[in-house]
């Protein structure tokens, strides 16, 4: 049996894409060489692409981007986010949500804040996933934060898409076209998932040289591709 699902699309589908909405949060800050790129020449897919180079931190790496804009989602009305993937190179991704953000460093750094974390593995050409709010796991540092308060969904303040290294498990080039991501109501599932996803004890992009684990978790299913598909 299946249930009626709702979609607040925050990129994607009826919402263009804009590079002026996301930029680059790469391990260059800690004297690393990756470099990722958003490129929305698109205004249905968004490209996240780079280089992951681990070669300068001992086996450690990451290349991510964030949202760049001031602007806060208020998403208690939903149950998680929806994410329909294009084609991609099928390594393994990470999804993060903030609910806070805080000033810039002297040093121009970022200040450390709690980060939801959700790990996964897209199919090779176009998948659907549906990730409940509780399937991203607190973070801080680095490390697991199992005391972090729950994460405020009235005051979502960053989206970040990142490629990491999972201590040199993964290098080099990466691609992923992105068609939509959307806050959305309860799963509909009407078949297995196209994307493989994992999701566990992992880190946020800021801290990526200190521990992680790598734990496997059950399959999410969703679909809204016909959606992201109609505005293109």
């Amino acid at each position: 049996m299946t249930s009626a699902r709702q979609h607040r699309y925050l990129f994607g589908g009826p919402t263009p894409w804009s590079e002026v909405e996301w930029t680059s949060s790469d391990d260059r800050v800690r004297g690393g060489k990756s470099q990722s790129y958003l490129d929305c020449s698109s205004i249905t897919t968004a490209l996240f692409h780079g280089n992951l180079d681990i070669t300068a931190l001992g086996g450690a790496g990451f290349a991510s981007q964030r949202t760049a804009t001031t602007q806060s989602w208020n998403l208690t009305d939903y149950h998680g986010l929806s994410i329909h993937t294009g084609k991609s190179d099928g390594k393994k991704y990470t999804l993060t949500l903030k609910d806070e953000t805080l000033p810039k460093r002297p040093d121009g750094r970022e200040q450390s804040t709690v980060s939801w974390e959700y790990d996964f593995v897209p199919n090779c050409n176009h998948g659907e996933l549906f990730v409940p709010w509780d399937d991203f796991k607190p973070t801080y540092r680095g490390r697991p934060k199992a005391d972090a308060p729950a994460l405020d969904l009235a005051n979502v303040r960053r989206i970040s898409l990142m490629m990491r290294s999972f201590f040199g498990s993964q290098h080099g080039e990466f691609r992923l076209e992105i068609d939509c991501i959307a806050a959305s109501t309860t799963s509909r599932s009407h078949q297995a998932s196209s994307l493989i996803s994992s999701s566990g004890d992992s880190l946020s992009s800021m801290d990526d040289l200190k521990g992680e684990k790598d734990t496997k978790r059950p399959v999410k299913s969703s679909w809204f591709g016909w959606m992201c598909g109609f505005f293109k």
